[in-house]
């Protein structure tokens, strides 16, 4: 049969031997117990997120590899500042980002993001400045400034 994808939405370290992964898995006569805790040892990171996983198994040998996707940048943010929601209007305010916690992000996200060390955080500070997010209490243009100049370093 070759190799055998099954994909689910889980939250990061609470996978389980039910759906999507268990009914899934069951048939193919592998280890579902130790496949879900490899699964949740490599998205406990991302706990309170829902993240995407993908469980490659070789049908034959019984072997699994397991490919977990990154969650968006909103997201990490949403849940470092504790909120649900951006913000509605251009000018609300919604929450504030540490350096810290934007350090935080930026390490998580580190494969998906492009360019330099400035870049990387120009573009998580783009995206708190599309949320409504100030950065250290500054607004997020501001923020950005200061990084380009040398003024804030993360």
């Amino acid at each position: 049969m070759g190799e055998i994808t099954i994909n689910g939405l889980i939250e990061g370290g609470k996978a389980t031997s039910g759906p999507p992964f268990g009914p899934a898995l069951g048939p193919l006569g592998v280890n579902v117990a130790k496949i879900i805790a490899d699964i949740n040892a490599q998205t406990n990171m991302f706990s309170g997120i829902k993240i995407p996983v993908k469980v490659l198994v070789d049908s034959s040998t019984k072997s699994y590899r397991i490919e977990v996707g990154l969650p968006p940048t909103s997201a990490l943010i949403f849940k470092e500042i504790g909120v649900q929601k951006g913000a509605k209007a251009k000018d609300e305010i919604i929450g504030n980002i540490t350096i810290d916690q934007l350090k935080k992000i930026i390490k998580s996200k580190e494969a998906s993001l492009y360019g330099g060390d400035k870049a990387k955080i120009k573009q998580v500070i783009g995206t708190c400045k599309s949320m409504g997010v100030t950065v250290e209490g500054m607004p997020a243009l501001e923020a950005m400034k200061k990084v380009e100049s040398g003024e804030l370093k993360i």
